[in-house]
C-alpha cells in the first residue's frame, strides 16, 4: 500500500482547525501556547503553509495527540497489531495498547485540558480499573470523593463505585488504564528490600 505524502500535507490544515476548535481555542490563545504566531498558524490551518517538524511538535503536545494522529500517519509494521488511537466528541484519544479477548484490557488516555468549574457525570459499569499518571493532573471522583492525582501516582477501585475522570484547568493528562471486565485486580508485587 503506499501513501500519498502531498494528501496527507494537504489535509493537515483541516486537522489542526478541528482540533484547535473542538478544544474551544482561538488562534491567539494556541500562539500563546505553542510559540507560534497567530498569522503562522492561520495560514497552516488555510493550507497556504506547509508545517515543520519545530511546528508539528509543539501542536501536537498542547492538543494532546500523538505525531502520527496529528498528521493521519499510515499505519507501520504488521498490520494485525497496529493499534491505532481513537478519539472521541470530547477531545479525548484513546489508544488501546492490548488487542486480545478477556482478560485485562490495556489502554492509554490523553485528555485535552478541563475546566474546573466541570461538573462530572459519573457512570457506573461491572469489572475493575486500574490508573496510573503519566502527565499532568488526573481528577478522579470516585464516589463521594474527588481525588487529584500527579504523574507516578496510581488509583485502584471497583467500576461498579459510580466514577469519573477528567483533566483540570492546569492543561491536559495522560494516563494508563487497565480495565478488568470480569472483576480481575490488577495485582503489584513489592520488590524485596536491598539486604533481605
Amino acid at each position: 500500500m503506499t501513501h500519498d505524502p502531498d494528501h496527507t500535507l494537504n489535509a493537515l490544515g483541516p486537522r489542526l482547525k478541528r482540533l484547535r476548535l473542538r478544544r474551544d481555542v482561538t488562534l491567539v490563545d494556541l500562539a500563546e501556547q505553542t510559540g507560534i504566531s497567530a498569522s503562522t498558524l492561520s495560514r497552516l490551518e488555510a493550507g497556504l503553509r506547509r508545517p515543520t517538524l519545530e511546528q508539528l511538535l509543539p501542536l501536537a503536545r498542547v492538543h494532546g495527540v500523538t505525531l502520527d494522529e496529528l498528521v493521519d500517519a499510515p499505519p507501520t509494521g504488521d498490520p494485525r497489531v497496529n493499534l491505532r488511537p481513537v478519539a472521541s466528541a470530547d477531545g479525548a484519544t484513546i489508544l488501546p495498547l492490548t488487542r486480545r479477548p478477556g482478560g485485562i484490557q490495556a489502554y492509554k488516555f490523553i485528555l485535552p485540558e478541563g475546566k474546573d468549574e466541570q461538573e462530572p457525570q459519573l457512570g457506573t459499569h461491572d469489572g475493575y480499573d486500574w490508573v496510573y499518571v503519566l502527565d499532568g493532573t488526573l481528577r478522579l471522583v470516585l464516589g463521594e470523593h474527588d481525588l487529584i492525582l500527579k504523574p507516578g501516582e496510581a488509583a485502584e477501585f471497583d467500576t461498579r463505585t459510580p466514577h469519573w475522570f477528567g483533566a483540570t484547568g492546569t492543561g491536559p493528562v495522560e494516563f494508563l488504564s487497565l480495565i478488568g471486565k470480569e472483576g480481575q485486580r490488577a495485582h503489584v508485587r513489592a520488590a524485596p528490600h536491598p539486604g533481605r
